[in-house]
């Protein structure tokens, strides 16, 4: 009997973390489209229609990167709220974190969200470097 409830114990914390790590483009496709991932990276295209609102998600901390100008809502999972407006051309760093997001404007917004991932970030590794072949060549 106690080893049957210890499996359950340790089963409950593993699937735990999992659930709570929940990836906007699994649990919320309408708002966030998969536009490339790699080991580093993961890029979303953001889009929310007039005064849309998302369930609680969060991504990996990353920068957004403004579209369309917004007037948005974003509210963390204790409840605290915090409006943000958004202009065209923008950048801005989020850290990870579980939010809601509420568009409060009457028009589209739309962003992109370039996340990165904890292997780019805790183990120092980047994509290399020394072959950079999207750089133009100078003559040294």
């Amino acid at each position: 009997m106690i080893s049957k409830m210890l499996w359950a114990a340790l089963y409950a914390c593993l699937l735990i973390p999992s659930a709570l790590a929940q990836d906007p483009t699994k649990v919320e496709p309408k708002h966030y489209q998969l536009a490339f991932e790699n080991e580093f990276v993961q890029v979303v295209n953001v889009h929310y229609g007039p005064h849309e609102k998302s369930t609680l998600h969060n991504h990996p901390g990353g920068v957004v990167v403004v579209l369309t100008f917004g007037h948005l809502k974003f509210t963390d999972e204790k409840g605290k709220t915090q409006e943000v407006y958004a202009k065209p051309g923008e950048c801005r760093w989020f850290p990870a974190f579980r939010h809601r997001v509420e568009n409060l404007g009457d028009t589209d917004y739309e962003a992109r969200y370039i996340g990165i991932k904890s292997k780019a970030r805790d183990t120092g590794k980047t994509p290399n470097t020394r072959n950079r072949p999207w750089m133009p060549r100078t003559k040294s």
